[in-house]
């Protein structure tokens, strides 16, 4: 609720981009509620009904489809009240080089445990999803990303903690790592990096193609 209220302040102006970000946000709901899907349905992860109002879309309640509306609301909101408050880019430049180390790093960890689906497939994905980012944007936009991937952790910590805790949500630990931080699996730091680098990546490219005509991308 916040959030959305907050939309509408005078600085920030958030509502004037949801023409860019409610088809952003559509991308990253129809990859990440396929993802769940499958994975609510191989047993990576699981819902306590306790906690649920009972009402389903084929295997997913409906607060988990309603996640991927509120959450990369909030997070790109996030991002653009930062690029407003906060003008000078104070990670860009050593960007490109975490992001390469990263890439490395995650895909070695993404290997070594192909048996572990949540580990695996998150940690294999990330680096795809910086590809396109990069082809698209080149370094330009990282820092702005990071900044905000570094200050969402705060309320992914805060609420994921508390359903992971109760638990509102359980995981095998068959298909993890099996390193918590407090209550939390260490790839839902990954998993929600890549939700939110999908939006804003999808977002920006909206926004700047509309803004300055840019040509359809070119993966090649």
């Amino acid at each position: 609720m916040f959030p959305f209220l907050l939309s509408f302040d005078k600085r920030v102006q958030f509502y004037k981009n949801w023409k860019y970000l409610f088809p952003a946000m559509l991308i990253n709901a129809l990859i990440f509620i396929i993802w769940d899907s499958i994975f609510t349905h191989q047993g990576v992860w699981g819902f306590n009904d306790k906690y649920l109002l009972g009402i389903y879309l084929y295997n997913l309640p409906l607060e988990e489809v309603l996640f991927f509306v509120t959450v990369p609301y909030a997070c790109v909101f996030i991002y653009e009240c930062l690029n407003v408050y906060i003008k000078q880019d104070f990670l860009q430049a050593g960007s490109l080089v975490a992001t390469i180390v990263l890439a490395i790093f995650i895909i070695l960890v993404g290997l070594l445990h192909l048996r572990q689906l949540y580990t695996s497939v998150t940690f294999l994905f990330l680096p795809v999803i910086m590809l396109v980012h990069y082809r698209l944007f080149r370094d330009k936009l990282l820092g702005r990303f990071y900044l905000a991937y570094l200050v969402h952790l705060v309320p992914l910590f805060l609420v994921n903690g508390v359903l992971t805790a109760l638990p509102v949500v359980w995981y095998d630990n068959g298909h993890n790592l099996g390193i918590r931080l407090t209550t939390i699996p260490i790839e839902d730091t990954i998993y929600s990096m890549i939700m939110l680098l999908v939006t804003i990546t999808a977002y920006e490219y909206f926004r700047r193609h509309q803004k300055q005509n840019l040509p359809a991308p070119n993966f090649v």
